[in-house]
């Protein structure tokens, strides 16, 4: 919405003229711009809301009908201009809000369960990957010389209905996850065959064993809603790990970072007509990192890359603010500014960004996971809009200095991960239950750890020595 935003606003000011005859404050057109980029965040809500009874007719197929709130989204965005409408937009922007919220739930589901246990931590990170990829086809697009002209941007807006076509022509191709088949479905030979269509020569067996294993331990115990989740004490620190980390994600300052990026910018000397290609740049760094993080995970695991991220964040927002405060009294202060914005980039997408989308399908067992999935949208989508509808109060009255809250954040998530996560790639749910019990709890015989593990999946056992 940046590269068009002054041919929106344009539109806006000639129907407010044509239809009443009135010419808009600042104020007002402010009014509705901030209504028309918040909506995102409420439509996103309301779709991660959906999610959670979608994804029970299976994954492959929520997916294929979220195609369509992209593409009736899509159709409202390239409408707009000739049917002289910024409702359309709102509109537009209300519905792929719902399509990001499903979207964000359905699709990394979908990609944890079909991925084997140990690739689960390169593939979950591939969801923050593609997101920045996202983000960068956007910046590039709205280049003045592709489609951010005063005539193509209605074409800019809709261009997330193009791939939403594509995948419509290419998710029938691929299996149903096998988890679901299995866990859900209770059909063991389709499952097998989804698997061998995902893993092709590899020996699937230690994977259908994994998922017998789990099937045994939740047989007969339903899918639980949100609030049976946060009422379940067992599961309380994997609660709370997904509560902190969504709710930071979106808290811990990289909007307000891309924000000041072009103030940054101008102060180091770049021309207004070279900003676009400025932005660019961060588009391209956030999407270099998530490629590295994608490669590196493997071998650093996920608690130390979340720890290493918001660690680096702390200090990069300490520095920034001290470097944006003194760039009027020292001429080089502002190319200071200007590489510490990449390096907050790096930090956020070699961690945080890409870690945090894939943990609630890593943290619970399947009757749990649709409940923790919702949990995590309405968290990412409601801190994303009160930073929307706040963000720009904190910056008329605090102006670099708001830095200081997002710091707070980022210093609350380095000190949960260093001392209440543990390492969660390469192990299953069960697993990883176990070593939160080891971390959290007072007693470490083998009968509280057997219980604990009972606790989690809602069975306990009796047996006669």
């Amino acid at each position: 919405m940046t590269s068009p935003s002054v041919f929106i606003k344009v539109l806006v000011n000639e129907t407010a003229l044509q239809r009443y005859n009135v010419v808009l404050s600042e104020r007002e057109l402010a009014l509705i711009w901030s209504f028309m980029i918040s909506i995102y965040a409420i439509g996103g809500l309301v779709g991660g809301l959906l999610a959670g009874w979608l994804l029970s007719y299976g994954r492959k197929r929520c997916l294929l009908l979220n195609n369509v709130f992209a593409i009736l989204g899509s159709a409202l965005m390239i409408s707009s201009r000739p049917a002289r409408s910024f409702e359309m937009i709102m509109a537009g922007r209300f519905i792929y809000g719902v399509n990001a919220g499903v979207t964000l739930s359905a699709h990394t589901l979908y990609v944890i369960e079909c991925t084997p246990t140990k690739l689960r931590g390169m593939v979950g990170v591939t969801v923050g990957t593609f997101i920045s990829l996202g983000k960068f086809t956007g910046q590039l697009l709205g280049l003045s010389q592709l489609l951010g002209s005063e005539h193509l941007w209605p074409w800019l807006l809709g261009f997330s209905g193009v791939v939403a076509l594509l995948q419509l022509l290419i998710l029938p191709l691929l299996p149903e996850s096998p988890k679901f088949l299995l866990l859900e479905r209770g059909d063991q030979v389709a499952c097998e065959k989804s698997l061998t269509r995902l893993c092709g020569s590899m020996d699937i067996k230690k994977e259908v064993e994994e998922m017998l294993k789990e099937k045994s331990a939740v047989q007969n115990v339903r899918s639980h809603s949100v609030m049976e989740l946060m009422r379940k004490k067992s599961l309380r620190w994997q609660l709370a790990t997904t509560v902190v980390f969504f709710t930071v994600l979106q808290l811990s300052g990289i909007n307000a970072v891309y924000f000041y990026s072009f103030e940054v910018f101008r102060e180091a000397g770049i021309q207004e007509d070279k900003l676009r290609f400025a932005a660019l740049g961060t588009g391209l760094c956030e999407l270099t990192t998530s490629i590295t993080c994608f490669l590196i995970i493997g071998r650093f695991g996920k608690r130390f890359l979340l720890f290493r991220g918001y660690l680096g964040m702390s200090v990069t927002l300490v520095l920034l603010t001290i470097t944006l405060n003194l760039q009027r009294l020292l001429s080089w202060m502002p190319y200071c500014s200007m590489v510490l914005v990449f390096v907050f980039i790096f930090f956020f997408c070699i961690g945080p960004s890409g870690v945090t989308a894939p943990l609630p399908g890593e943290l619970f067992t399947q009757p749990y996971r649709a409940a923790a999935y919702t949990i995590a949208a309405c968290l990412n989508w409601t801190g994303l809009f009160l930073l929307g509808m706040v963000f720009p109060v904190l910056v008329e009255h605090l102006k670099y200095f708001c830095f200081i809250i997002f710091l707070f954040f980022c210093i609350a998530a380095t000190l949960y991960t260093w001392f209440c996560m543990p390492e969660t790639a390469n192990r299953t749910p069960l697993e990883i239950a176990d070593e939160f019990r080891r971390m959290h709890s007072k007693s470490t015989n083998s009968q509280g750890k057997q219980l604990a593990v009972n606790n989690n999946l809602d069975i306990v056992f009796v047996t006669k020595l």
